[in-house]
């Protein structure tokens, strides 16, 4: 029996979390040898990338290998919405999600993300579906997962009014997608215990904490970083500090350039801030001027951010939220210890005192100097760090984490069918 799978989210890109999660999840089901392809709208990094008059007709656009991507894609009508920010919205997907799953023969949907229509609607239909041969005992029926990649709407990040708009989409949506989906997927326990609080059902959460892509990792080892300092003009005799990330408020890479002021005197550190432009960039700019220790990079390629990473003695992460933290377990799989503000995800990723150092918030500038002095001063401890860190971050390998998901969502599948056909499990 192969899984004919749908994953859908509300755009792609090649730097953003959630995005990368879900085609990632393509890639590697497939790898796995099921049918699996990603959902998911015009844009690209907000972005159009195809006319939307080319996926009206039919509903969508089909590429076995998206260019933007690399995976099976499957774009649908769609356009950017004002409100909530940072969304895409689909149009008349129940009907178009219908056709995709008639013409493909999906018998597994995974909807991305909250606060957007996606999973709304992708409920909707399967409830009609299971409806439906409930009535008439025929028709069509899938597993149906959900993955929020869940960030409470804390006051400490969000405005008054998105956090209401955050507030009200959980309270309206999430009893929805409960009350239909077979399993809803946590990026760690901690969301897990919030799905919980919030009404999901202890047999429904499954924890997938994504990962770390093999592919891209597979040639570390090979890479050669020795020209990566010169290149970009860092002294050879200083002990890096990274922080790798779009520069924008959530990820609070302004802290790490008030952690650089503080350690200016140390002439045996240096700040390295690499990450494509954001909401904070100029900020960021402006608070950095006259600092001689930091060096900032710009976006990276992958080749170069495997150097970076290999060039590193630490990775520092502020984040005003963070669901998981990919980009730290990238580095620990490279060797190298974490500091990090340990705002929700982070600090179940990052073991506080084994393969890194938990400071207290996103605000705590003191806190993460002293840490980064304490590491740079004993260098014994932080190779004990690094040793751990590699271990732990080799749990997160994709090949790994999805080949369990696989298992799961056959045993959902096979629940499903006996249910259909009036069979106890």
């Amino acid at each position: 029996m192969k899984l004919k799978i749908g994953v859908i989210m509300y755009q792609t890109s090649n730097s953003k979390g959630q995005e990368l999660a879900a085609q990632r999840m393509v890639k590697w089901l497939r790898k796995l040898g099921h049918e699996a392809y990603l959902i998911t709208s015009i844009f690209h990094d907000n972005e159009p990338v195809v006319e939307e008059r080319e996926v009206e007709s039919r509903g969508y656009i089909f590429s076995e290998s998206d260019p933007y991507v690399s995976v099976p894609t499957l774009r649908v009508p769609s356009y950017i919405a004002s409100w909530p920010p940072r969304r895409v919205m689909f149009r008349d997907f129940v009907n178009v999600l219908k056709r995709i799953i008639e013409d493909f023969g999906l018998n597994v949907l995974i909807t991305h993300s909250t606060l957007w229509n996606g999973p709304e609607d992708t409920s909707k239909l399967v409830l009609w579906y299971r409806t439906i041969r409930a009535l008439t005992n025929k028709g069509h029926d899938c597993v149906y997962c959900h993955m929020s990649h869940y960030q409470p709407p804390d006051p400490v990040y969000y405005e008054p009014v998105e956090r209401a708009y955050r507030i009200a989409w959980n309270k309206l949506y999430f009893p929805l997608i409960f009350s239909v989906a077979d399993l809803v997927l946590c990026v760690t326990p901690i969301e897990a215990e919030d799905m919980l609080l919030m009404g999901a059902r202890p047999e429904q959460l499954y924890v997938y904490p994504c990962g770390i892509d093999d592919d891209e990792f597979a040639e570390f080892d090979r890479i050669d970083s020795s020209d990566f300092r010169k290149r970009f003009n860092i002294p050879e005799n200083v002990k890096i500090v990274t922080y790798l990330g779009t520069i924008e408020r959530r990820k609070n890479p302004l802290a790490v350039v008030r952690v650089a002021r503080k350690l200016s005197h140390r002439r045996d550190i240096h700040f390295v801030i690499a990450g494509r432009q954001g909401d904070q960039w100029e900020q960021v700019l402006k608070e950095a001027e006259g600092l001689n220790n930091i060096t900032f990079t710009g976006e990276l390629s992958h080749e170069d951010k495997i150097k970076l990473i290999k060039e590193s003695y630490l990775n520092i992460i502020m984040s005003k939220m963070e669901a998981l933290g990919l980009t730290q377990i990238e580095f620990m799989y490279g060797g190298v210890p974490v500091i990090t503000s340990a705002i929700y995800g982070q600090r179940w990723v990052v073991r506080n005192g084994v393969d890194g150092v938990h400071v207290g918030g996103p605000d705590d500038i003191e806190g993460a100097a002293k840490a980064i002095e304490m590491l740079v001063d004993n260098p014994e401890l932080r190779n004990y760090m690094s040793k751990n860190a590699r271990e732990r971050a080799r749990q997160f390998l994709l090949s790994k984490t999805t080949s369990k998901l696989a298992d799961k969502l056959f045993e959902a599948l096979r629940c499903r069918q006996c249910i259909s056909v009036g069979v106890n499990v």
